[in-house]
């Protein structure tokens, strides 16, 4: 039987391996996604500079409810449309060590339909 903490140890050790390979720049930054129970996070990240450019999540006053896939395709348009007021247009999708799947696709379709290249 795998535990709660099981599944948590295995995600963070294939997060550690897709982060070997991808980093966020000035120019293409990181897309990074964090689900917890409740919430959905997302945030484009410069890891040169080690800044967060912009964020959204199901935590901000504008959003209801909790953390479903009609939230996540909320919080893919606003990463999306923060983005471009950054005149970003392209990044590096890190799901997170997630699959990818529920949750996660919503956030990356929606943020994909409205103008993010990945």
């Amino acid at each position: 039987m795998i535990t709660k903490q099981d599944k948590n140890q295995v995600r963070k050790k294939r997060h550690a391996r897709v982060r070997s390979k991808i980093t966020g720049t000035a120019e293409r930054p990181r897309l990074n996604v964090y689900r917890s129970n409740k919430h959905l996070y997302a945030q484009l990240i410069d890891d040169v500079a080690g800044t967060t450019l912009a964020s959204a999540n199901t935590m901000e006053k504008d959003f209801d409810g909790a953390g479903n896939v009609e939230a996540a395709t909320k919080i893919g348009e606003a990463i999306a449309k923060r983005a471009a007021e950054k005149n970003i247009k392209s990044v590096v999708f890190d799901r997170g060590g997630y699959l990818y799947h529920g949750r996660v696709k919503a956030l990356a379709e929606a943020a994909r339909e409205n103008g993010l290249e990945f």
